[in-house]
């Protein structure tokens, strides 16, 4: 069972390929290339974090600058409080795959994530379970994000490998299957293969 301390946001938005939720806490973002989960029973749904913002509630309302006098960026913070509740932090996560029963799938899920579902962050052992197939890198090279599929390929690839008890053997194993992926697309395969 996700215990309470993996949970790392809730959806505000959500499509069939991917969904944005919002941080419980400013600033507490899972990192790029994290895994995580929502529910919509019986179904678990999984995603890529592949981007991140901080800003305003407000929309077309930026912050304005406040630390003119202060000595350190936590004093901005305590002598404005009210800060803490005027700005959001959120994360886009791209779905890559989901769970019926036991079993996992690395295709798209048949429905959206729920408005208001929660989101986990994955643990090592479900990390690894997902892992167990590259089958989910296709559906990451093949898809047009805000930032650079290399960079995000890579960020994943990357934190997989920490939930595997030989990182080395797994990014290998990944390089071959994006060397099938990419074939024909050098440049972009260099660049992944250089940021691992």
């Amino acid at each position: 069972m996700t215990e309470l301390k993996d949970r790392v946001g809730e959806v505000i938005e959500a499509s069939t390929t991917d969904f944005v939720a919002q941080a419980y806490e400013l600033y507490q973002l899972p990192p790029l290339g994290s895994l995580v989960k929502t529910r919509d029973e019986p179904v678990e749904l999984y995603g890529i974090v592949y981007h991140a913002t901080t800003g305003s509630l407000e929309p077309g309302r930026r912050p304005i600058a406040r630390g003119r006098d202060e000595v350190a960026e936590e004093e901005i913070y305590r002598s404005s409080p009210q800060l803490l509740k005027l700005l959001k932090s959120e994360f886009s996560a791209l779905v890559v795959g989901h769970r019926e029963g036991d079993k996992l799938y690395h295709y798209l899920p048949p429905k959206p994530a729920r408005i208001h579902g929660f989101v986990y962050q994955c643990r090592p052992e479900e990390v690894r379970e997902f892992s167990q197939s590259f089958d989910f890198l296709n559906i990451l090279v093949n898809t047009r994000l805000p930032v650079s599929m290399e960079e995000v390929v890579a960020a994943v690839l990357r934190q997989m490998s920490q939930a595997h008890e030989d990182p080395h053997a797994f990014l290998v194993a990944a390089g071959k299957e994006l060397a099938i992926l990419l074939s024909g697309q050098f440049s972009q395969l260099k660049a992944i293969l250089g940021r691992l």
